[in-house]
């Protein structure tokens, strides 16, 4: 390895890497889909598990207010994608959040049938549209247009748009405050998958004035692998929606054990079932890495690192194609490359220390996350990357074999 990049000397967020376990000898650029554990999170698990739960035992719901954790998350969550106080739970998957948040949404709009998405949104979302419009049986349509075509799109048919606000293939970023604005003049409701958003680039749901959000924790939140997702409600519409999976966590009483669903006020509301403590208290003390920064300034380490692997890659391996937007204000906190035998060259990174990830047919996925990564990384990455195209090490049977997870 090199001396430090230039840019590291007078990067703020530099000191924040040793704040994360890193495996020596790994370069990781895949925080987009896994993010690294934080130090002090073993601790505070085994404190969970070994005082909390092993001294206190079912006390702890009150001694130890874990019954809280999903809305004191939330809220930690909340100060990152710009929701206010008592709008953001963290509960459940992702996947069932947007069950949830989409039923509320289409109850909100009872005379219009339309879904819009885009092809750029995230399988599972258009999945769950699928399953839950079939169920509904009141003759929803899920329509899937271009990104570019979104806004064209949005009549007085549209009941919601739901569309993942950060591309998960390429990076490729919607103007949120204008599309939201747009459904609003067509009178359709606006949900935002912040899945590649939140904890990576600056979100404002209420300056956005957004309806509803969901993301994960596992991403850039480094909650763990699992971790609870999120989802938001806007105020205005807190106590005018209930979720269609009505769970005791949702009642005003849940320990009245009535036998009729009544759903309390506000974003608890939202929630099903008994809280997961072990995976929310890892995500909850996961988020203790952002306390003391802020997102601009996350972001704009951000760009300055998607840049700096731009500007390597297309002078050191020309073989790849740029499948990211180029403006930086385009783009999330990830770069994504072409290359036809992609996989098998993601695999040789692998091995060769440098972890990236690989998304169908061709798309070398890269994420940089600000915490934990330098520019030096950048530098060191794309010299393995560069090494491997040149000799053609990746042109190897093990290197091929695609695993179940890519």
């Amino acid at each position: 390895m090199t001396s430090p990049h230039p840019l590291d000397e007078t990067d703020p967020l530099a000191s924040k890497k040793n704040a994360f376990t890193i495996p020596e000898g790994v370069i990781y650029l895949d925080g987009n889909s896994l993010g690294v554990l934080p130090k002090h999170v073993p601790d505070r698990i085994a404190d969970v598990i070994g005082t909390e739960w092993g001294t206190s035992l079912i006390r702890a719901w009150n001694t130890h207010s874990w019954i809280d954790l999903p809305q004191r998350t939330g809220d930690r969550i909340g100060r990152l994608i710009g929701a206010p106080s008592g709008t953001v739970v963290a509960c459940d998957s992702t996947s069932v959040n947007v069950f949830k948040v989409l039923s509320a949404a289409l109850s909100l709009n009872p005379d219009r049938r339309i879904i819009l998405s885009d092809n750029g949104n995230f399988p599972t979302d258009l999945y769950v549209a699928s399953g839950l419009k079939e169920l509904l049986v009141r003759g929803h349509e899920l329509k899937i247009v271009a990104p570019e075509e979104v806004e064209a799109s949005l009549d007085d048919q549209v009941a919601v748009m739901m569309l993942t606000q950060v591309d998960y293939r390429t990076g490729r970023v919607h103007d949120m405050k204008t599309l939201t604005r747009k459904a609003h003049d067509a009178g359709a409701i606006a949900i935002w998958d912040l899945a590649h958003s939140a904890g990576a680039i600056e979100v404002d749901l209420a300056g956005a004035d957004a309806d509803f959000a969901i993301g994960c924790g596992y991403k850039y939140l480094n909650g763990g692998p699992g971790a609870p997702a999120f989802l938001y409600v806007a105020a205005r519409h807190l106590d005018q929606v209930t979720s269609p999976l009505t769970g005791w966590m949702g009642h005003e009483a849940p320990f009245a054990f009535d036998l009729d669903y009544r759903p309390v006020s506000g974003i608890n509301r939202m929630t099903v079932g008994t809280p997961a403590i072990l995976a929310l208290s890892s995500l909850h003390a996961a988020l203790d890495v952002f306390e003391d920064v802020d997102m601009a300034s996350i972001r704009a380490k951000s760009v300055s690192l998607s840049e700096l692997f731009i500007s390597e890659v297309e002078a050191r391996c020309p073989q790849l194609t740029l499948a990211s937007p180029r403006n930086a204000d385009e783009r999330g906190s990830q770069v994504s490359f072409r290359f036809e035998e992609g996989y098998a060259v993601m695999q040789a990174l692998i091995a060769g220390g440098v972890i990236g990830d690989f998304r169908a047919p061709d798309v070398m996925r890269f994420g940089f996350t600000p915490l934990y990564l330098s520019h030096q990384d950048v530098v060191d990455a794309v010299a393995v990357l560069e090494e491997i195209l040149n000799t053609g090490s990746w042109d190897r049977p093990e290197f091929k074999t695609r695993a179940k997870v890519t």
